[in-house]
C-alpha cells in the first residue's frame, strides 16, 4: 500500500487528504470517503477502512472537507472548521474531491461516508447518479430531524435549541452572523450563520432516497437512536436496493467496534460488485 499527502483546490482554502494506493495495479477504482461532523481524515471510519479497502484493490481516498474539526487555522489566524461550515460548502467540497480524482482517472467513485459525512454522502451519489456503490455508516437524517430530536440526542443546544435559534437569527440580523455562539454540548460551538445554515438548509436524507439508484448499505449501532439515523426508512424509499446493518453494543463512533465494521463493508463490496 502507498500512500501521497494531497491536497484539494477549493474557491478558498484547498482540503488536506490521503490517497491510498493498493499494491495491485491497476486499482479497480477509486472509493471515496466522507468524515463527519467536527471529524477529520485521520480519526474513525476514514482512518480505519482505507487499508482494507486497498486490499480489495481500490485506491481510496480520504480528506477533509473545509468543515473538519471544531476550530482549525492553516497558513494565518483566520479560523476554519466545523464552527464556520455550511452545507452547500460541504457538498461543494466532496464535489470538487471527485473532480481531484477524476483527473488522477478515476471516475465514478465508490462512496462511503459517516454521521455528517453519510449524509453529504447521500446528496452527492443524487447528483452523480453514475455512482457505483453508497456505503452510510449512520448517515443523520437531515432536514428538520436533528432539531426535533435535539433534546433526545443533546445535539445542536438540546433543550436550548429554540432560544439558540432566535439568538443567531438576532446575531445575524445585526450583522454579527460570523461572531461564535456558545452550545451546550456537541458541537461546542458554531457561528451564527452555521447554526441556522444547520437548522434551515440541509436536505431529507430519507426524501433524497428515491433518487438514490445505485446499490446501498446503511450500518448503525444499536445504541443508536433510530429516527436519527434512519436506516429502515432510508432502505424502503431508496430506488436502489439497500442493506440495512444493526451492529450490537455499538455507539455512532463505532468504538470497539472497528474490526466487525470493516468486516460488513468488505463482504458487502466483495458480494455487490464482484
Amino acid at each position: 500500500m502507498k500512500l501521497e499527502l494531497i491536497e484539494i483546490e477549493t474557491d478558498t482554502i484547498p482540503l488536506d487528504g490521503l490517497l491510498y494506493y493498493p499494491e495491485r495495479k491497476p486499482a479497480h477504482g477509486a472509493v471515496m470517503i466522507f468524515h463527519g461532523n467536527t471529524m477529520n481524515f485521520y480519526t474513525g471510519a476514514p482512518r480505519f477502512l482505507p487499508p482494507m479497502i486497498c486490499e480489495l484493490g481500490y485506491a481510496c481516498l480520504s480528506f477533509n472537507r473545509r468543515g473538519h474539526d471544531i476550530l482549525s487555522i492553516r497558513d494565518t489566524r483566520i479560523a476554519v472548521g466545523a464552527a464556520l461550515q455550511t452545507t452547500a460548502e460541504g457538498i461543494a467540497d466532496n464535489q470538487y474531491a471527485a473532480q481531484w480524482l477524476s483527473d488522477k482517472g478515476f471516475n465514478n467513485p465508490i462512496l462511503i461516508g459517516h454521521s455528517n459525512g453519510g449524509f453529504l454522502a447521500v446528496q452527492h451519489a443524487a447528483a452523480n447518479p453514475d455512482t457505483p456503490a453508497l456505503i452510510l455508516l449512520s448517515a443523520h437524517g437531515g432536514g428538520r430531524v436533528a432539531e426535533k430530536l435535539a433534546a433526545r440526542t443533546g445535539l445542536l443546544g438540546a433543550s436550548k435549541t429554540e432560544e439558540l435559534r432566535e439568538r443567531a437569527k438576532l446575531m445575524i440580523a445585526e450583522g454579527k452572523g460570523d461572531e461564535l455562539i456558545i452550545l451546550p454540548g456537541w458541537w461546542y460551538v458554531a457561528t451564527a450563520n452555521s447554526y441556522i445554515d444547520r437548522l434551515t438548509t440541509m436536505p431529507n436524507t430519507v426524501e433524497t432516497a428515491p433518487y438514490i439508484t445505485c446499490p446501498s448499505l446503511f450500518i448503525r449501532g444499536d445504541l443508536e437512536i433510530p429516527e436519527a439515523y434512519p436506516a429502515e426508512d432510508f432502505a424502503a424509499a431508496s430506488s436502489g436496493k439497500c442493506d440495512v446493518e444493526i451492529i450490537k453494543n455499538c455507539d455512532h463512533f463505532y468504538r470497539n467496534k472497528e474490526d466487525e465494521v470493516k468486516h460488513i463493508v468488505r463482504s458487502w463490496i466483495i458480494k455487490t460488485l464482484a
